[in-house]
């Protein structure tokens, strides 16, 4: 079992900037593929962006490519997701998730979940 404890979230003015954490224990975390997901009030959980076990293959959805960069450091078994130029439509809970499979944007392939950290962006 892979326990997810996300931090970071926050309120902060557009064009402002984030830094999330996902701190994970228990189980394989560093051969693990890790997700951020959001999911803002009245819409479908989404993809923001993942990163493979090694750390070195990345991938992005659209909407925050050239804004948002993951990263992780196995050794603290923690993902970081840097999110910059923040635009009110960014606002959502954002959620960490483990996957046993190589790097996916499918939710379904996501085994463990946190809880979710709060990030609004005001206009």
């Amino acid at each position: 079992q892979v326990q997810l404890v996300e931090s970071g979230g926050g309120l902060v003015q557009a064009g402002g900037s984030l830094r999330l954490s996902c701190v994970a224990s228990g189980g394989t975390f560093s051969r693990r593929t890790v997700g951020w997901f959001r999911q803002a009030p009245g819409k479908e959980r989404e993809f923001v962006a993942t990163i493979h076990w090694n750390g070195a293959n990345t991938a992005y959805a659209t909407s925050v490519k050239g804004r948002f960069t993951i990263s992780r450091d196995n050794n603290k078994n923690t993902v970081f997701l840097q999110m910059n130029r923040l635009k009110p439509d960014d606002t959502a809970i954002y959620y960490c998730a483990a996957a046993s499979s190589s790097l996916t944007m499918r939710i379904g392939a996501y085994d463990y979940w946190g809880q979710g950290t709060q990030v609004t962006v005001s206009s």
